[in-house]
């Protein structure tokens, strides 16, 4: 690990030894376009889709296996797509594979009316021995209110074998990262038919093998131009389900282990009481996929946010717009094939090597028959980011001045929402379970209340998004933290009374919940309330504690959702006194 890390730091050293210079567009339009000057009306769509539930199951329907295998067909044709690589060849090198993808955005606009605005976004800088550098921009400019916000999707085209600068190997560089390209067209192609609030770009970068150039050289110029970019979603090695033998940890378990469900999400993770914009980014990303697209698809991704910001000892085009200030994510496989250091003694994986190709003709007939990318692995991460972003791009503004308060009544927050939408998720986390993502997610009305069922004695984490008339979440709003296990809490307890497991348990039709009290207790109001695994209110239940047995009967018709874990809570005083899981099995 620490001779990856020095070589890294040597290449980066060796390399950055000129900063870039003449950041530019191409195409005059795009500035306009991705600062939002420009009628809202002129890239109106005939046919008009944006709703939200005709995207994702558009989404579903149209991302193909096989255009993202054509891309990749097309994309290893070039050989090398080293930065510095050749510029002038029809069909080898950089410049004729930059040509090709920027020829492939023009073409997709075609059934869409001309709503894609492609161009180049240029910069100078010395990478291996080359001094002017393009990444390939595509821009579907948004038709609404927040039009001047931008959405970024992201894969870079640069390959590489052992050798950070050589440009005449054959570094076909198919997971790393073809995939990722692949991925960014087939979402041109797919969204360009689709209208948005909010402008999304497709952007493929390159200088990203030498020390991530192409993105940052783009991020220093929204900085720059002050550009809103809402979101970056960045793809890199998205494709491959094999597992190698130096793959970087957190990663795969070991050579030719298959993975082609999970994915992983990095971001940044922020500080020590509170996530990150990117970190609520990921989490956002996974709600969008699990709640949109998994309930609608045959096979599922497994969407995994990973608690740090990349791979022990690597990086990606996301960094450079953290860093500044942007909220960015990276999407990878969960197996890729090596750490992408060749230079290691004995190391026979296939990253940053000649042999990271397609796949291989195991029976000599000039066809390939065994892949090493799977492509409808590499449609279902396709489909995870267009969810994601087509979110983004259409959900309300983000609640503003979350705050949160412990009080002896529980937890008691307020925002306030600038889109006025009057229904509201809280992101919740309790800070000893050091998840990733949310502990649960609750549904409110009011932009001021109190948490009352919260068990005390940790301290909670929380952030807010607002959701629209179609349910679309806003992105969550600056994560805060309430501790309830300060001593003025003065949490009062009941001897004598015992919160009874449900009978039967699973349960289908009904289940019995009881409450045992030995003695009468000084109170004034009791329910017990039902809630699923997210936390959100199913039902509540009045009772009186009275000496002796109190029940309650959870029923079929109260129920119908699907199997799994639930919740009970006996609330007394507005405080929860105890809770217990549940099982629903029918």
């Amino acid at each position: 690990m620490k001779r990856l890390l020095l070589s890294l730091f040597a290449v980066l050293t060796i390399i950055a030894v000129h900063s870039q210079t003449n950041l530019m567009l191409t195409n005059p339009v795009m500035e306009d376009l991705l600062k939002g000057n420009y009628p809202a009306d002129t890239y109106e769509p005939a046919t008009l889709i944006n709703h939200p539930d005709a995207i994702f199951a558009d989404l579903v329907e149209s991302v193909s296996p096989d255009s993202l295998y054509s891309y990749l067909v097309e994309l290893s044709s070039f050989e090398n797509r080293n930065t510095g690589a050749d510029t002038t060849s029809a069909t080898f090198g950089m410049g004729a594979a930059r040509r090709w993808a920027h020829s492939k955005f023009e073409n997709f606009p075609a059934a869409q009316e001309g709503r894609l605005e492609v161009g180049y976004f240029q910069f100078d800088q010395d990478i291996c021995g080359m001094g002017q550098h393009r990444n390939v921009l595509a821009v579907l400019p948004g038709i609404g209110p927040d039009r001047s916000e931008v959405v970024l999707l992201e894969g870079h085209m640069d390959s590489r074998c052992a050798e950070v600068c050589d440009t005449e190997c054959m570094a076909h560089g198919i997971e790393d990262n073809a995939t990722g390209t692949a991925l960014v067209l087939e979402l041109a192609r797919v969204m360009s038919q689709y209208a948005f609030n909010r402008t999304i770009v497709f952007m493929i970068t390159t200088g990203e093998e030498q020390g991530l150039f192409g993105a940052n050289a783009f991020a220093e110029y929204a900085e720059q131009e002050d550009i809103q970019i809402r979101g970056v979603y960045n793809n890199d090695i998205v494709g491959g389900i094999i597992c190698g033998a130096t793959a970087s940890p957190p990663g795969c378990p070991g050579l030719n282990a298959i993975d082609s469900i999970n994915v992983r999400v990095y971001s940044s993770n922020g500080g020590l009481f509170g996530a990150s914009s990117s970190r609520l980014l990921a989490r956002y990303s996974k709600l969008q996929y699990d709640e949109n697209i998994a309930p609608i698809v045959p096979v599922a991704a497994e969407v995994n946010i990973i608690s740090r910001e990349d791979r022990a000892g690597r990086g990606g085009d996301h960094i450079p717009f953290r860093q500044r200030g942007y909220s960015a994510v990276r999407f990878t496989s969960a197996n890729e094939h090596g750490n992408g250091n060749p230079s290691t003694p004995d190391y026979h994986d296939r990253q940053h090597t000649m042999e990271d190709i397609l796949g291989v003709d195991t029976n000599d007939d000039g066809q390939i028959d065994s892949f090493f990318v799977d492509f409808n692995y590499l449609a279902r991460n396709t489909v995870l980011n267009g969810s994601a972003a087509a979110a983004s791009a259409m959900g309300p503004a983000t609640p503003d001045n979350f705050e949160l308060e412990a009080t002896l009544a529980g937890v008691r927050y307020k925002f306030e929402d600038q889109a006025g939408t009057g229904l509201y998720r809280l992101g919740i986390r309790s800070f000893e379970t050091e998840t990733a993502y949310f502990d649960t997610l609750v549904t409110v009305t009011a932009l001021e209340d109190t948490l009352s069922w919260l068990p005390p004695g940790t301290v909670y984490l929380m952030s807010a998004a607002a959701l629209d008339s179609n349910n679309i979440e806003s992105h969550f709003s600056e994560e805060t933290f309430a501790n309830l296990t300060t001593s003025t809490q003065e949490v009062k307890t009941y001897k004598g009374l015992t919160l009874l497991q449900n009978r039967p348990n699973p349960f289908d039709e009904a289940t019995t919940i009881g409450v045992m009290v030995e003695s009468a207790i000084d109170y004034k109001t009791a329910f017990i309330r039902i809630a699923d695994a997210q936390g959100r209110e199913l039902a509540r239940y009045e009772v009186e504690l009275n000496p002796g047995l109190v029940q309650v009967v959870y029923g079929y018709e109260n129920h119908r959702y699907t199997p799994g874990t639930y919740y009970y809570s006996l609330v007394i005083d507005g405080r929860p006194v105890d809770t217990k899981a549940m099982i629903y099995a029918y």
